[in-house]
């Protein structure tokens, strides 16, 4: 889907298809390098990481396996209240794997954190992040992102796996949403 299809909800585009590509081929060709003869495990938080491990998984040189949790610290909220609960877990083992976080977006870094710090616990020879978003202004816990993509400011993002209401995963490039649809105007 593309902005014009919802262009009534969209102030301004942020990130365009290109530049999502472009920064995906970049980082994909480092981390082959990287993780060259180490097997990784894409580890990928659901539901707005799909889109980017996706494209990503697809643009590595490299053999890699890929796996999913599901993660929340909101509960019934939009405000997180720092309690991450696991909604799915992991199917594979992670004992001395190197593992690559593969996120879409890291507001406060508090659930990243966490993940990070469990992934270690379960035993993980190395655990990296690769965020194709961040948002450095809402940052509470820091998370060290060897992958870096763009930083944002803080407006309410939406496309490329990313949602409002379960909405606008499905835009090809990252949207700024107009207030008035999320604020009820």
């Amino acid at each position: 889907m593309r902005i014009a299809d919802v262009k009534e909800d969209i102030d301004h585009e942020l990130v365009s298809k290109a530049q999502i590509d472009s920064k995906i081929r970049e980082i994909a060709a480092q981390v082959s390098e990287d993780y060259r003869g180490k097997n990784p495990l894409l580890v990928a938080v659901l539901k707005g990481a799909v889109n980017t491990l996706v494209e990503f998984s697809q643009a590595v040189s490299i053999p890699v396996q890929i796996d999913f949790m599901s993660l929340s610290s909101y509960g019934s909220g939009t405000v997180s209240s720092g309690q991450v609960t696991v909604r799915q877990d992991l199917s594979a083992d992670v004992r001395g794997r190197h593992i690559l976080i593969v996120e879409d977006i890291i507001d406060s870094g508090r659930t990243l954190a966490w993940l990070v710090d469990e992934l270690k616990r379960r035993g993980a020879a190395s655990v990296e992040v690769f965020a194709l978003l961040s948002k450095p202004s809402r940052r509470e816990v820091e998370v060290d992102v060897k992958y870096a993509g763009y930083e944002i400011p803080d407006e309410f993002v939406v496309g490329f796996g990313l949602d409002y209401d379960e909405r606008y995963r499905n835009l090809d490039s990252i949207a700024v949403l107009k207030p008035s649809v999320y604020q009820g105007e």
